[in-house]
């Protein structure tokens, strides 16, 4: 079966819904992580494919689910700025505080890549602004570092 369940990640990657579904259908584990830890949901949310990632929460996919370096789809699609993959996540209850292997939040990526929207929503939904990195910075110290006002104000709002 591990090399069937190594075909979602292509599929996830690439938004090829029915080649998921039918995977599924098969009963692959849809939480299988390739050499880099990185699940299906994981591939779906970095890439933008809304439609992929609705069809693996709704087959079961560990939201919180993280790759090898401790990063999870939140991370990904907030580093990104995928709002609306974002939203999606949060309302099916994904940690919002996970932290990755070197202390980052959802939060930090959006403040530092200047994904202010995704930042507004994160805040909104409850993400803490307090959490710090291994280097003991928080998305705040991020949003200054990268002299990014907006983000700034959002956090001190």
């Amino acid at each position: 079966m591990e090399n069937i369940e190594a075909l979602l990640i292509p599929a996830a990657r690439k938004g090829e819904n029915e080649v998921l579904k039918e995977l599924i259908r098969r009963e692959c584990n849809i939480n299988f992580q390739d050499e880099k830890g990185y699940t299906p949901l994981i591939i779906a949310c970095y890439n933008n494919q809304l439609e992929s990632a609705k069809i693996l929460i709704e087959a079961g996919a560990d939201l919180n689910a993280s790759d090898l370096g401790g990063n999870t789809a939140l991370m990904g699609a907030s580093f990104k700025g995928y709002l609306e993959i974002v939203n999606l996540l949060i309302n099916e209850c994904a940690d919002l505080n996970l932290q990755h292997g070197n202390g980052g939040t959802a939060l930090m990526f959006a403040v530092m890549f200047g994904r202010n929207d995704v930042a507004k929503l994160l805040i909104e939904k409850g993400a803490s602004r307090s959490l710090k990195d291994n280097r003991g910075q928080s998305a705040l110290d991020l949003a200054v570092i990268q002299n990014n006002l907006e983000a700034i104000a959002i956090l001190e709002s």
